[in-house]
């Protein structure tokens, strides 16, 4: 997860680019932008709406150079102040009122293009068994209502402005013209075609879950190398946005049954279900180790990050500077080498002169066996 909502992404691919030997885990993060650079309109609109979030829009215009002109006309011609969309502060970065408010505009703005492009890949692909994220088809925009199992909430801090009761899920000509000029502006960016196409050179592997895809059912190992045939067979057909490939790449960023999303259920706690996934990818289920990420190890709360009797390893410790409150430390790192196995959890790294001065990059360590 080297995009994973942190500032300067592209330095870090920059220096894995230089590194002498490399090899790269796709994380959700890792695919959603590369399922944006190969096509897909609702993967750019959720990295875009993710930098808003997190206040990190200079990655898109000042790391990768893609202009968002079209969009910020956009927003402020449909939206005002709204507290559910203000950016999370940082702790080291002031935004102006004139800022916050402009990224306040443009997160509704791509959020709601984001909502409309997902409800046709939802209809299209019954496999994907989505049906609960089609929102905006269960509003009552006349009282600003909707109704979720059974249940009708009041909703607050709405921004409907572009959306059509009629036929809620259709982009307006502008929406369109927006979507369509970031897309071909990503696509056009030297930087992170270099990027992407360096990152489409690894592969990464994942978990038991069975899904159809295209009218075949596929489970364990022979799933995961579908969804790496689809990220790749999309990646090489850029000007395809509609097909299997691409929509499948937005359904592992959030899909129930994604091998990166994972966020159901921790199965893998269980040592016979890591002992059996092992086996699938022919490993040696009693020397072999599952390494997972993704989801933070709360060790604030004195989770440990070694789990299933060792066979697992979690190593999300929020390296992520939106997770490290959730964790109380700075990220892991996993090493090996002659001693063994050994996992290095880092505190939060403040200035380079507190650390001269009070030594304060302390590490805990932690033996795995």
């Amino acid at each position: 997860d080297i995009y994973d909502r942190g500032p300067e992404p592209d330095k870090i691919m920059e220096t894995l680019i230089n590194y002498h030997s490399v090899d790269i885990q796709w994380g959700n993060h890792d695919v959603l932008w590369i399922g944006a650079y190969a096509g897909s309109k609702v993967c750019l609109a959720n990295i875009l709406r993710i930098c808003a979030r997190y206040d990190n829009l200079d990655i898109i215009e000042d790391a990768y150079g893609i202009n968002l002109r079209p969009l910020v006309n956009l927003a402020e011609k449909y939206y005002g102040d709204n507290a559910a969309f203000h950016p999370k502060k940082h702790a080291d970065k002031e935004l102006s009122e004139e800022e916050k408010l402009q990224i306040t505009k443009i997160h509704q703005a791509i959020a709601i293009i984001q909502f409309k492009l997902e409800s046709p890949i939802i209809k299209r692909r019954p496999s994907f068994d989505m049906e609960e994220r089609l929102l905006l088809e269960k509003v009552n925009y006349d009282n600003n209502k909707i109704t979720i199992y059974g249940q009708t909430y009041q909703l607050e801090n709405t921004c409907f402005e572009t959306v059509d009761p009629t036929n809620p899920a259709q982009l307006n000509e502008e929406e369109e013209e927006v979507i369509n000029k970031l897309l071909l502006s990503v696509q056009e960016s030297e930087k992170l075609k270099r990027h992407m196409n360096f990152l489409m050179k690894k592969d990464e592997q994942g978990n038991m879950e069975e899904m159809e895809i295209d009218g075949k059912v596929y489970n364990g190992r022979e799933l995961l190398d579908q969804f790496e045939y689809h990220i790749r067979n999309s990646f090489s057909r850029k000007h395809e946005t509609d097909d299997l490939s691409t929509d499948l790449i937005w359904y592992l960023w959030t899909g129930k049954y994604s091998s990166l999303f994972g966020k159901r259920a921790m199965t893998t706690e269980d040592s016979d279900m890591c002992r059996k996934m092992l086996e699938e990818f022919d490993l040696d289920p009693e020397q072999g180790r599952i390494i997972n990420g993704h989801t933070p190890v709360k060790e604030i709360d004195g989770e440990n990050p070694i789990k299933a009797n060792g066979k697992m390893i979690v190593i999300d410790g929020g390296f992520s500077k939106a997770y490290q409150s959730t964790t109380g430390i700075a990220g892991y790192t996993l090493l090996y080498n002659s001693f063994g196995m050994q996992l290095v959890a880092h505190k939060h790294f403040g200035t380079k002169e507190n650390v001269l001065l009070n030594g304060a990059d302390e590490l805990s360590r932690f033996d795995v066996l």
